[in-house]
C-alpha cells in the first residue's frame, strides 16, 4: 500500500475527532457533504464541541484539511466512512446515509485502497449493503481491487475524558491480511489499544450489542422506577442499598435519547427478523424507554393536581433539552416527548437549555427554546437533563409559592423536589 493517505467521510460527532487523530501520525482529508460544516470547521470552530479550538486550530496548521470538494480526496488510499445511521419515522434503519457514502467512495477508489465502515449497523450490512454500492459505482471488484474494514465508533459525546484515543477499538478486516493492515492503522493512534476481531460481521454485531445491553439494563431500571414511584419508595434509595452487593450493575433510570443506545436496538431487532427470529427482550425495553419521557409529562400532572394546581394553561419550565448533559447534541432527544405530551393538556411550556441550538431544535423538532433564563414564574419544573450550569441554580426562585419539581436525572437536592424517576 505504501504511503497512507486518510480521508474520513462524514464529520460530525464521530468522524472529526477520528480525522484529527489520524492527522497526528497520517496525511488526513476529512470529507463532509455540508459546505457550512467543512467552511466552520476550517476556520478552527466546531459547532460539536467535540474537538477544541485549540486542538482544530493546530491540526489545521500541520497539514489536516477538511472539505466538499470529492477531487480533494481522489489521491487518499485508506477511507473511513463514519457517517450517522439513524433509524425512520417507524424505527426502521435508515442507511440511506450509508449509500451516499458509499457512492462518494466508489467514486474516488482506486486499486489496492481500503475502505472502513465505523457507522453502526447490523451484521451484514457492509459486505451486502455497502460494498455492492463501491462495487457498481467504481467498477472495481471486491477483495481483489479494492478491500474494506469495519470498525465500530466508540464516541461519547459531550465525555472529554473516555477521549476517542483512549477507549480500545475493535477492529476487522474483509481478509486476514486486511484485517491487520485495518489493525495497525488504528492501532498506532489508539492509546487504548485494539481488538482485532476475526470478521466484518463480528464487528459489527460486537458493536450493535454494546448499546443494546446499555438498553436493556436501563429499561429495566426504568420499569423498577415505576413500580418503587406506585409503592411510594424511592428508587435511588434502593438502588443505593442494592448496589452494596459487588456484583450489581449500577444502572440509573432515565431517558435513552441520542444516536446510539435509542437507535442500535432497532438495527439488531430488523437483523433478528429477517431472520426468522422475533426478539421479545430487545424491543420490550425499547418500549419501555421510548414511553418514559410520556411517564414524566403524566407524573408532573398528577403531582400538580395533588396540590391543587391549575393546569390548564399553567407555566411549566423544561431545564434541559438536549439527549445529554454537557453535549449540544439534540438528536433522537426524548425530552420532545416530554413537551409533546404536556402540549396535550394546553400548557405554557418554556424549554430552557444553555447547550442547545434554538435554530436546530426548530428545525428539527419545531419547538422554541430560550438559551437565558426567563424572568417569568412558574408553577412547575422539570430537570430534564443534568448540564452543569443547572447546579448553580435556585430552581424554587424561578417557582410560584405552589409549585411542582420533577427531578429526572436525580441530581437536584430531594428536599425540594416532588418528584424523580
Amino acid at each position: 500500500m505504501g504511503r497512507t493517505k486518510i480521508c474520513v467521510i462524514g464529520l460530525g460527532y464521530v468522524g472529526l475527532p477520528l480525522a484529527r487523530l489520524f492527522s497526528t501520525k497520517y496525511e488526513t482529508v476529512g470529507f463532509d457533504m455540508n459546505p457550512k460544516r467543512v467552511e466552520a470547521l476550517m476556520q478552527g470552530h466546531d459547532a460539536t464541541l467535540e474537538v477544541s479550538d485549540e486542538l482544530l486550530q493546530s491540526a489545521i496548521k500541520n497539514g489536516f484539511k477538511c472539505t466538499a470538494n470529492i477531487d480533494d480526496i481522489r489521491d487518499c488510499n485508506f477511507y473511513v466512512v463514519a457517517v450517522p445511521t439513524p433509524v425512520d419515522e417507524n424505527n426502521n434503519p435508515d442507511l440511506t446515509p450509508l449509500y451516499g457514502a458509499s457512492t462518494t467512495v466508489g467514486k474516488v477508489i482506486s486499486k489496492g485502497d481500503i475502505v472502513v465502515y465505523e457507522s453502526t449497523v447490523y451484521p451484514g450490512v457492509t459486505e451486502d449493503e455497502c460494498i455492492p454500492v463501491v462495487e457498481k459505482v467504481s467498477g472495481l471488484k471486491f477483495n481483489v481491487d479494492f478491500y474494506a474494514g469495519y470498525s465500530p465508533e466508540r464516541i461519547n459525546p459531550g465525555d472529554k475524558l473516555h477521549t476517542v484515543e483512549k477507549i480500545k477499538k475493535v477492529t476487522s478486516g474483509s481478509t486476514p491480511e486486511i484485517g491487520k493492515k485495518v489493525n495497525e492503522i488504528y492501532s498506532s493512534v489508539i492509546q487504548a489499544g485494539t481488538h482485532l476481531a476475526p470478521s466484518m460481521k463480528v464487528a459489527e454485531a460486537a458493536k450493535v450489542i454494546e448499546n443494546s445491553q446499555r438498553d436493556i439494563n436501563i429499561a429495566f431500571v426504568n420499569e423498577l422506577s415505576k413500580i418503587f414511584t406506585a409503592l411510594g419508595i424511592d428508587t435511588n434509595d434502593v438502588l443505593e442499598a442494592a448496589s452494596t452487593k459487588w456484583n450489581f450493575l449500577p444502572f440509573k433510570p432515565g431517558l435513552v435519547g441520542g444516536h446510539c443506545i435509542g437507535v442500535d436496538p432497532y438495527y439488531l431487532a430488523q437483523c433478528a427478523q429477517r431472520h426468522g427470529y422475533n426478539p421479545e427482550i430487545i424491543l420490550a425495553g425499547r418500549r419501555m424507554n421510548d414511553g418514559m419521557g410520556e411517564y414524566v409529562a403524566n407524573q408532573v400532572i398528577k403531582l400538580m393536581l395533588k396540590k391543587g394546581i391549575q393546569v390548564l394553561h399553567s407555566n411549566i419550565l423544561i431545564l434541559g433539552f438536549t439527549f445529554k448533559e454537557n453535549c449540544p447534541d439534540v438528536r433522537n432527544t426524548k425530552v420532545i416527548d416530554i413537551y409533546k405530551a404536556l402540549k396535550e393538556y394546553n400548557l405554557n411550556i418554556t424549554i430552557y437549555d444553555p447547550w442547545a441550538n434554538a435554530a436546530v431544535a426548530k428545525h428539527e423538532y419545531g419547538v422554541d427554546i430560550v438559551n437565558t433564563l426567563p424572568s417569568l414564574k412558574f408553577d412547575a419544573a422539570i430537570a430534564a437533563v443534568a448540564h452543569r450550569e443547572f447546579e448553580s441554580i435556585d430552581v424554587q426562585s424561578l417557582l410560584n409559592p405552589q409549585h411542582v419539581i420533577f427531578d429526572v436525572k436525580g441530581t437536584l437536592d430531594r428536599t425540594i423536589i416532588d418528584g424523580r424517576l
